[in-house]
């Protein structure tokens, strides 16, 4: 149902929305598929660093919360602070230009963590492509409203964000194989060169809608909202801020996750993810050693899983929400009470084969949520705030997802593993260096803590639940485009 109340936003009306789609549907399908792809792009540089962080752990001696700063919080703070900037600017300039520059500076950081020699160098690089990837997803999302019907901006929406677990797949098996092959710093290397093509085809084949559109581009000055304006009309609008937390800590989950659980299963499966790989790459034929086989393993299992599940999410809203707009968020609702079992079960299962398999059940209900939140996102504001709405939106959930998640699980892995080492009288700190019948106990207690530390992030999943089943209650009252 649509909200009647009068907009809360004066005198900066927003201008008319236009009642067609700007381009032909062949044209919309290449700018969606075009945008998919830099989204993959993204999350392939973004998440890369996952499945080399126990090589990079290795050859640089750092403890698991340091790999938590450098693949979370270190990418996120600058990702987060600069997305609502370059969104502001993404209201009134070509968008396509900014998306394309974007991907060009986040591309050229990767390339350049090949050459990090200590943590701060890569702490340093991982804060450059947090700076390039800020200007890609606000600007996305805006461009794709206006290329879409709004009957199916969730399906849309949902289809972009499915560069979310393509791209991880990809990082993951290109990166651990390359790793294995190659090295670490290779695989960083081949990871930035992509993006360089795909940052030449948004700059001079993405058109911007904003042109064809005369209305809005003779008020786009004066109708022009300022920050303040959309925060404002955003502190009356509920729904906005459940759906934020819900997805801020659905992210901090997934996230949190994501550095360690190629550690966990390295560290708690090392003899049969060794056998694994070996049977598999004679199978395949390629030689494929066990950083090589769990990336490979991580990426087609959860990856095709969650792919699946981001495209279905956006399908399911459509489709329900045709006639309720509370059918957003029963489905992310559900799935984040189920996932909570479905990951412990994962985690503390004997057999690191199933463990796999369960996992990819846990990518599919974990995806279900793009499509809804984004969509809702978009919905919940007149055209004229999209871009900022989304950046804020993506502030939230980035900075205490992407920006709290790795760290917080890295410091409990390190805390859970010293809890377990203490009646031994070491620590995760003294087993750097430690040797023999040490080294095989520092193993054990390290393996133990990140088990745990997955375990009990897991939990949070019940926060998620109870702020998307509130978001529920608000959306019909809410949504007003």
């Amino acid at each position: 149902m649509t909200s009647t109340a009068t907009p809360d936003v004066e005198p900066h009306a927003a201008p008319a929305a236009a009642t067609t789609v700007p381009f032909s549907r062949g044209y919309t399908r290449y700018a969606m598929w075009l945008l998919l792809g830099i989204y993959v792009i993204n999350f392939l540089d973004r998440q890369v660093i996952n499945i080399l962080a126990e090589p990079i752990k290795e050859d640089l001696k750092l403890a698991d919360w340091q790999l938590g700063l450098m693949s979370g919080l270190a990418f996120a703070v600058f990702y987060t602070f600069l997305g609502i900037p370059l969104a502001r600017l993404a209201e009134r300039k070509n968008r396509a230009i900014i998306i394309g520059s974007s991907v060009a500076v986040w591309s050229g950081f990767t390339a350049l963590c090949a050459t990090a020699g200590n943590f701060t160098q890569l702490v340093l690089y991982r804060i450059g492509v947090g700076v390039g990837e800020a200007g890609c997803t606000p600007p996305a999302h805006s461009l794709i409203v206006d290329y879409v019907p709004k009957e199916k901006r969730a399906s849309a929406l949902a289809f972009y964000s499915m560069g979310t677990p393509i791209g991880s797949l990809l990082g993951l098996i290109m990166g651990g194989m390359i790793a294995d092959a190659y090295g670490w710093r290779t695989a960083f290397l081949i990871a930035g060169v992509p993006g360089l093509i795909f940052a030449a085809l948004a700059i001079f084949t993405l058109k911007e809608p904003r042109r064809l559109m005369a209305q809005h581009a003779a008020q786009v000055t004066a109708n022009m909202a300022s920050f303040g304006d959309t925060v404002r009309y955003l502190a009356k609008r509920n729904t906005f801020w459940f759906i934020a937390f819900a997805a801020a800590i659905k992210a901090f989950i997934g996230y949190g996750h994501a550095p360690f659980t190629a550690s966990f299963f390295l560290r708690n499966h090392s003899a049969e993810i060794a056998q694994l790989a070996d049977f598999w790459g004679n199978v395949l034929g390629i030689e494929l050693g066990p950083i090589g086989f769990i990336g490979l393993a991580l990426g087609v299992i959860s990856g095709a899983a969650g792919t699946l599940g981001a495209w279905l999410g956006g399908v399911i809203a459509d489709k329900y929400g045709k006639t309720d707009l509370r059918a957003y968020m029963v489905t992310p609702a559900i799935a984040s009470l189920i996932t909570i079992p479905v990951y412990i079960t994962a985690v503390t299962i004997d057999s690191a084969a199933i463990a796999l398999l369960i996992l990819a059940v846990n990518a599919f209900l974990g995806t279900l949520w793009y499509g809804p939140v984004y969509g809702t996102g978009q919905s919940v504001v007149p055209p004229h705030m999209r871009a900022t709405a989304a950046a804020l939106l993506l502030f939230i959930i980035n900075l205490i997802g992407l920006g709290l998640g790795p760290l917080a699980v890295g410091v409990l892995s390190d805390l859970m593993a010293n809890s377990f080492l203490g009646p031994d009288g070491l620590s995760v700190g003294a087993c750097k260096t430690a040797v023999g019948a040490a080294k095989a106990t520092c193993a054990a207690g390290v393996a133990e803590g990140v088990r745990w530390a997955l375990i009990i992030s897991a939990g949070f999943g019940l926060a998620a639940f109870a702020c998307f089943w509130l978001a529920r209650r608000t959306i019909r009252e809410d949504t007003v485009s």
